[in-house]
C-alpha cells in the first residue's frame, strides 16, 4: 500500500482533497510550525512516506490505522522533521499571501467573501504588481475602481499596502487557521504566544 501509489507529493498537487482526512502538522526541528502561512500541512500519505523514509519522527497520530502487507501504523496528525530546514527570510509574493496579509477583506470597502485583487496604480498608468502597489478588493471595488487612479475612483485604502515582515505573517496567519485543527495540534500552534497574567 505504501509503495504503489508513486509519488505522493505529486498526487497530492493534482488532487488537494487529500488534505481533507487526517492531514498531519509538519514541525520544523525546532519544533515550529514550517509555515503559519498556509499552515504546514501533508496528507496523511506523504507523513507515512516520510516516516518510513526515517525523515520524521512522530509526535502525536490519529487513532485510524492504515496497513500494507508487512505493516501497520496509526496515521500520524504531527510529524518533525530530523534535520532543520531554515526558514525563509521573506514572504513569496502569491495570492494567497497577499490576500492573508490583508486579512481576507476588501482594502476598500472591508468587505470579506469572494475577492480578487487591485493594482492601486493601474497597469494602464505604469502601476507594477508588487507588495507596494497590489491590495486585495471584493469585485464592486475593482469595478468601481477600473484603471482610474485612486482620486479619481473616489475610493480610500484602509491602509496603505507595503511588503510584510515573515514575523507580521506569522501573527496574521495564527487568526486565520484552516477549517481542520486536530487537537493534537494545538500544543505546537500556539507555544510561543505570550501568556496572559491573573
Amino acid at each position: 500500500m505504501l509503495d504503489d501509489h508513486g509519488d505522493f507529493r505529486t498526487q497530492f498537487v493534482r488532487e488537494p482533497s487529500f488534505l481533507r482526512h487526517h492531514p498531519a502538522l509538519v514541525l520544523n526541528a525546532d519544533f515550529r510550525p514550517l509555515s503559519y502561512y498556509p499552515l504546514s500541512l501533508w496528507p496523511w500519505q506523504e507523513a507515512v512516506k516520510a516516516v518510513f523514509l526515517d525523515r520524521v519522527q512522530i509526535i502525536a497520530e490519529y487513532d485510524e490505522v492504515v496497513r500494507s502487507q508487512h505493516h501497520a501504523i496509526r496515521i500520524p496528525s504531527v510529524v518533525v522533521l530530523k534535520d532543520f530546514v531554515k526558514p525563509q527570510k521573506r514572504v513569496a509574493f502569491t495570492r494567497f499571501n497577499l490576500f492573508l496579509r490583508d486579512e481576507f477583506c476588501c482594502q476598500y470597502c472591508g468587505a470579506k467573501g469572494e475577492l480578487t485583487f487591485d493594482h492601486v496604480v493601474p497597469r494602464s498608468r505604469g502601476g507594477v504588481t508588487s507588495w507596494e502597489n497590489v491590495v486585495a478588493a471584493c469585485s464592486p471595488c475593482n469595478l468601481k475602481k477600473a484603471n482610474k487612479s485612486l482620486k479619481h475612483s473616489g475610493l480610500r485604502l484602509r491602509r496603505p499596502p507595503r511588503r510584510p515582515t515573515p514575523e507580521e505573517m506569522h501573527a496574521v496567519g495564527r487568526r486565520f487557521p484552516p477549517n481542520h485543527l486536530h487537537e493534537s495540534w494545538m500544543d505546537f500552534l500556539y507555544w510561543d504566544t505570550e501568556l496572559l497574567s491573573d
